[in-house]
C-alpha cells in the first residue's frame, strides 16, 4: 500500500480518538428561579433604604402588598438594593417587607460571611426564591473581601461600620443623658458629693466632687450631670417604675481618687449634691434584627424623652412592660391612639350643649397610629424608639403586638 494510502486511512482515526479524549464540559450550576410574580426594580441610585421605601410619584403603589407563603412583600420591593452609607436594618428590611420584623423568616445566611449578622456599605441585597419562598441572599461589597481573591495587597481604606438597626446616634444621645431612669440605674449610678465653694448654680471652668463610681475612672473621661425627678408610675397599678431625668451639665475628670474632681464644661440649670453622673459616650448593642414578641403583650407609653407632648418618629419613648413579660431588643410592638371620649345624645333629643351633662359617654374605638421598637429592657419597663409615626402619638397610647 502506498505512504500516502496509509496516512488517508489513519488521519479520520486520529481524528475520532481525539473527539473521545476531551474532557466532558462541567454542566451549569443551576441558579434560584425568580418568581415572576413580583417584579422589582433596583435601587442602585444614591438613597438610602428609607428614601427608597417611600413613594417617590414614579409609580402609582400597589393596592395591596405580595402575600408569598404567609410573608407580605412591600408592593414596590426591588430586585436588589446595594446598602448605603446611613442606612439601618429596619429601613433596609423596609425596602423589601411590609412588616420588617418578617426579615428574619426571609434572610439567607451566606455561610462565606464571618458573622452573618452584619451588613456594611457596598454590599448589594438580592430577592430571589428558593422552593417559592422570598430570600434575602447577600452578596459582599469589594471591600468586604469577597467578591475578588488577587495577589495581598494593602486596603486602601477602612471597612465601613456596619449598619445597625436603628440610628445609633439617637439612642446614644438619651443613653447617654437619660430622660427617664430606671431604678437600678439609679442605685449604681456615681453622684455629686459637693461643689467647690458651695456654688449652685454651675458655670464652665467650675469644679464638682463625685463619689459612688463602680468602674474605673481615668482622667479626661467626660460625664453627663442628671437630676433625679418625679416619679413614674404604672398607670395599670399605680407602681412607680422609674423617674423623671433632668440634664443639669457636662463635665470631665480631673482628678482620680476619692472623691473625684470634674470641671463643668456646660451648665443647663442648678446642680445639687446627689445629682447622678452617667458617661457621656455609651455603648449601646445595637446588633439584633426586628421580630415580634413571642408572648402576646400590651402596654401603655408613659414617657417620652425632651418632654414633648406630641411624640414624632425616631423620638425614644418608654412603656410599661419589660423582661418579665417576655420583652427582649428588636420586639417590634405596635402603637395605637385611644379613641376619644364622646357623648351620646342621640337618644335624648335634645340640644347637644343642653344634653350632655345627662347623656353617657362612649369611648371611640382605638386606631393604628405608629410603630415602636424595643432597644433596651428593664424588669418592668422598656426605652424604644418610634420607628414610624402616621399619626399623632402621645403619652397614655396603647403598644401591643403588630
Amino acid at each position: 500500500m502506498q505512504r500516502h494510502q496509509i496516512l488517508a486511512l489513519l488521519l479520520p482515526i486520529a481524528l475520532v480518538a481525539g473527539c473521545h479524549t476531551q474532557p466532558p464540559q462541567a454542566a451549569p450550576v443551576p441558579m434560584p428561579t425568580t418568581d415572576t410574580a413580583v417584579e422589582g426594580k433596583a435601587v442602585g441610585d444614591e438613597r438610602t433604604a428609607m428614601e427608597a421605601a417611600i413613594p417617590t410619584g414614579e409609580a402609582p403603589p400597589a393596592s395591596a402588598p405580595v402575600e408569598t407563603q404567609g410573608i407580605p412583600l412591600a408592593p414596590n420591593a426591588p430586585d436588589s438594593y446595594v446598602v448605603k452609607r446611613g442606612d439601618t436594618l429596619w429601613g433596609i428590611a423596609k425596602v423589601f417587607l411590609r412588616d420588617p420584623w418578617y426579615w428574619p423568616e426571609i434572610w439567607q445566611v451566606n455561610p462565606q460571611i464571618q458573622n452573618p449578622h452584619l451588613i456594611y456599605p457596598g454590599d448589594t441585597l438580592r430577592l430571589v426564591y428558593i422552593d417559592g419562598r422570598p430570600r434575602i441572599l447577600l452578596q459582599p461589597g469589594l471591600l468586604r473581601g469577597e467578591a475578588a481573591r488577587v495577589s495581598p495587597r494593602v486596603r486602601s481604606q477602612p471597612l465601613e461600620a456596619a449598619v445597625t438597626t436603628i440610628p445609633y446616634e439617637t439612642i446614644a444621645a438619651f443613653m447617654s443623658k437619660p430622660s427617664v431612669l430606671e431604678k437600678d440605674q439609679i442605685k449604681l449610678a456615681p453622684y455629686v458629693l459637693a461643689t467647690r465653694d458651695q456654688h449652685i448654680v454651675m458655670a464652665e471652668g467650675d469644679t464638682v466632687y463625685a463619689r459612688g463610681f463602680k468602674q474605673p475612672v481615668e482622667v479626661g473621661m467626660h460625664y453627663n450631670l442628671v437630676r433625679v425627678g418625679e416619679a413614674l408610675r404604672d398607670p395599670d397599678d399605680k407602681s412607680i417604675l422609674g423617674y423623671n431625668g433632668v440634664f443639669t451639665g457636662t463635665g470631665h475628670v480631673t482628678r482620680v481618687g476619692d472623691p473625684v474632681s470634674l470641671i463643668m464644661t456646660e451648665s443647663t440649670r442648678e446642680t445639687y449634691p446627689g445629682d447622678k453622673l452617667f458617661p457621656g459616650s455609651v455603648d449601646v448593642p445595637l446588633d439584633f434584627v426586628p421580630t415580634a414578641p413571642t408572648m402576646r403583650t400590651q402596654g401603655s407609653i408613659i414617657a417620652v424623652s425632651d418632654g414633648v407632648t406630641v411624640i414624632g418618629q425616631y423620638q425614644v419613648v418608654v412603656i410599661n412592660r419589660g423582661a418579665r413579660d417576655g420583652l427582649t431588643p428588636g420586639n417590634v410592638l405596635a402603637v395605637f391612639a385611644r379613641g376619644d371620649m364622646v357623648h351620646d345624645n342621640a337618644s335624648h333629643g335634645f340640644v347637644t350643649g343642653v344634653s350632655t351633662m345627662f347623656s353617657p359617654k362612649v369611648r371611640l374605638p382605638e386606631y393604628r397610629s405608629g410603630t415602636f421598637m424595643v432597644f433596651k429592657t428593664f424588669n418592668r419597663m422598656s426605652y424604644g424608639l418610634i420607628m414610624e409615626a402616621t399619626d399623632v402619638i402621645r403619652v397614655g397610647d396603647i403598644v401591643k403586638n403588630p
